[in-house]
């Protein structure tokens, strides 16, 4: 596997990381038994993935509990990132969208301190504020932050799907190392503001979903694919025409793929890959062999005319309906 660094922070990871919500939380098509979990995981470390993404509000808190015991005894491997900020009470769809954010320094203390309890750790390396919150100036919370790593704490500071202006407010405070949002070839959204300011800054970008929540991997055909408790029956890009629609791209890009003999999620992975230095995505899966497949995205290298062929099929805005509902969309880009 080959590393990349998290902007200029040095912070050295692997090109492809693993998110593990899928493993606990929201989805629930294919989700694997607790000890499924931990040896996904374990495989993981062993295909040369260092960065293991999680959050405290995944399960909520089973996820740590999860990716914690999958590391014991080998936590010199890992990268370990995880977020803060939703409150276990916030309801909302699986607690993500639409719940309660809080982004206080009190609570980050809290929150930072039950983490590493739940993971078995003595420090975070990464650790993100999972949404920003309206109700406390992102100046506070990082300044938080920055106390949390003066104790040891932490390692590195990152932010969830935060606008241009609030990444640049917060890293006047401290250095950002990681700016986390869904980007994928449908959810393009961060290169209008959000990628040139991490340029700019020096700071890297981490795509979750970078799968379109596993749609672009061609696995789905009919919403019935997906479990009646599945978080995805809810979004709306999972929805009735926006299906079909999104449907239509994922068989083109599925050609491409099929072209290049490559499967459609190693050109989605390859395509992200090429767009910066700094990205590192986290694909999530529940299967031993989707993994691999994954991992083996950061060896597909695309030429100039697969890129634009791309571009032509794949263009911003082509994906047909908004990310997440109403009150998940009014948490974005803050």
């Amino acid at each position: 596997m080959k590393n990349r660094t998290l902007g200029s922070s040095g912070l050295e990871v692997s090109a492809i990381g693993l998110g593990c919500m899928g493993l606990s939380h929201a989805y629930s098509t294919g989700r694997p038994g607790h000890a499924s979990g931990v040896a996904l995981i374990r495989r993981a470390l062993d295909l040369g993935v260092t960065l293991i993404d999680t959050a405290d509000i995944y399960g909520p808190e089973t996820n740590e509990r999860l990716v914690g015991e999958a590391i014991a005894g080998r936590r010199e491997q890992v990268v370990l990132a995880t977020k803060f900020g939703f409150t276990f009470e916030s309801g909302g769809i699986s607690g993500i969208g639409g719940g309660h954010i809080d982004g206080s320094p009190a609570h980050a203390q809290r929150a930072c301190e039950a983490s590493l309890e739940r993971l078995g750790v003595d420090h975070i390396d990464l650790y993100y504020l999972h949404r920003v919150d309206p109700d406390t100036p992102i100046e506070d919370t990082v300044g938080a932050l920055s106390r949390l790593i003066e104790q040891g704490k932490l390692r590195h500071i990152g932010l969830s799907e935060a606008s241009a202006a609030t990444i640049r407010r917060a890293h006047a405070v401290h250095p950002i190392t990681a700016v986390q949002s869904e980007y994928s070839l449908w959810s393009r959204d961060p290169e209008d503001a959000v990628l040139p300011v991490c340029r700019e800054l020096g700071i890297g970008f981490v795509p979750f979903s970078p799968l379109g929540r596993g749609f672009l991997s061609g696995r789905f055909r009919r919403i019935e694919d997906l479990a009646e408790d599945d978080f995805r029956r809810g979004s709306p890009r999972f929805q009735g025409y926006n299906f079909a629609k999104n449907l239509a791209l994922v068989d083109k890009i599925s050609a491409l793929a099929s072209e290049k003999g490559v499967t459609p999620s190693q050109l989605a992975l390859a395509w992200l890959l090429a767009q910066d230095a700094h990205i590192v995505p986290i694909p999530g899966t529940t299967s031993s062999e989707r993994l691999q497949e994954n991992v083996g995205a950061a060896a597909v290298m695309l030429s100039a005319e697969e890129l634009a062929a791309i571009e032509a099929i794949a263009p911003q805005g082509v994906a047909s309906g908004p990310r997440y509902g109403e009150s998940g969309m009014q948490q974005v880009n803050r």
